[in-house]
C-alpha cells in the first residue's frame, strides 16, 4: 500500500477534501479519496465550539476515531497549536491523537514566534519519529510581516522547521504562480497551500512544485451555506420539495456504513 509520506512525492498534488467526523469522512473516502485529513474548524463546529485550541483533546480523540473505524486510507489531523505552549504538553496531546489513529498532522505557528513551534515540532518527532509533521506558517493568512517581506520570511521559518523534524511545510493564503514558484523553490520539503478562489488547479500546481492542496474548512463552510438556506426556506414556507433537490438517496448513504 502506497504510504502517507510517498503521497507527497509526487508527481501528482495529493489533494486532500477535509472532512469533519466520520460521515463525510466515509463520503469522501467512498469517492476515491487518497488520503483524509481533519479540518480543526469544521470538528470544533460540530462539536459546538469555536475554532482556536478550544474543543477539548477528549472530543477531538473522539472523533479521529471514529474516522479512522470508517476509512482504510492513511488519516492526518489539523492539531492547530497544539493546545498548548509547553512542548513537552503538546508531543503529549499528539501521542493521544496518534494513539486514536492519526498517522500525520498539522501544527502551526499562528502568532507565535517560529522558535516555539520548532520547539513543539523537536518534540513531537522524538516521541513519534515516523509521524508525517506538517508545519504551518500563518505570515500570509495572518499577514504577520510586510508583504514584501513575506517570501523571505516563509523561506526562514520553514527552513528553521524542517531543521526541527518537520516533513512538510502548510502556507496557507499565496494564490499566485511566482509567489508559488518562490516558494516551493526556496522549501526542501514538500510545500502544502490551501484552497482559495484564484489558487490555480491541481495541474499547474503540480508544475509550480506544490505537493499537497488542502480544502482546510471550505467543503464545511459551503454545507454551512446550503443547508442554512434550505433550512431557511423550510422554516419560512415548510415546502417539502426544495429538500430533495440534489439529496442523496437514503439507500445510497445507509450502506456506506457497518454497525461494527
Amino acid at each position: 500500500m502506497t504510504t502517507f509520506r510517498q503521497l507527497h512525492a509526487g508527481p501528482d498534488v495529493l489533494i486532500l477534501a477535509n472532512c469533519w467526523d466520520g460521515a463525510t469522512a466515509r463520503m469522501i473516502a467512498s469517492l476515491g479519496a487518497k488520503a483524509m485529513a481533519t479540518t480543526s474548524a469544521a470538528v470544533a463546529w460540530a462539536h459546538g465550539y469555536p475554532d482556536g485550541d478550544a474543543l477539548p483533546l477528549e472530543l477531538y480523540v473522539q472523533t479521529v476515531r471514529a474516522i479512522r473505524r470508517v476509512i482504510d486510507v492513511p488519516l492526518s489531523v489539523d492539531a492547530e497549536g497544539g493546545y498548548s505552549d509547553d512542548p513537552a504538553v503538546v508531543a503529549s496531546t499528539i501521542g493521544a491523537l496518534v494513539e486514536a489513529g492519526a498517522l500525520g498532522i498539522n501544527i502551526e505557528d499562528g502568532g507565535s514566534p517560529p522558535e516555539l513551534l520548532a520547539a513543539k515540532i523537536t518534540r513531537i518527532k522524538r516521541a513519534h519519529p515516523d509521524l508525517f509533521v506538517n508545519a504551518r506558517t500563518d505570515v500570509y493568512l495572518r499577514d504577520l510581516v510586510p508583504a514584501p517581506d513575506r517570501v523571505r520570511e516563509t523561506l526562514e521559518r520553514a527552513a528553521r522547521y524542517a531543521d526541527a523534524g518537520a516533513d512538510g511545510i502548510f502556507v496557507p493564503g499565496p494564490i499566485d504562480p511566482e509567489t508559488i514558484g518562490a516558494l516551493t523553490s526556496g522549501i526542501s520539503l514538500p510545500v502544502n497551500l490551501l484552497a482559495r478562489p484564484g489558487l490555480p488547479g491541481a495541474k499547474q500546481l503540480a508544475e509550480l512544485g506544490v505537493r499537497r492542496l488542502s480544502a482546510g474548512s471550505g467543503l464545511a463552510q459551503w454545507s454551512w451555506g446550503h443547508v442554512g438556506a434550505l433550512a431557511r426556506a423550510f422554516l419560512s414556507d415548510g415546502r417539502s420539495d426544495p429538500l430533495a433537490d440534489g439529496a442523496v438517496a437514503y439507500g445510497t448513504i445507509n450502506p456506506l456504513f457497518s454497525a461494527r
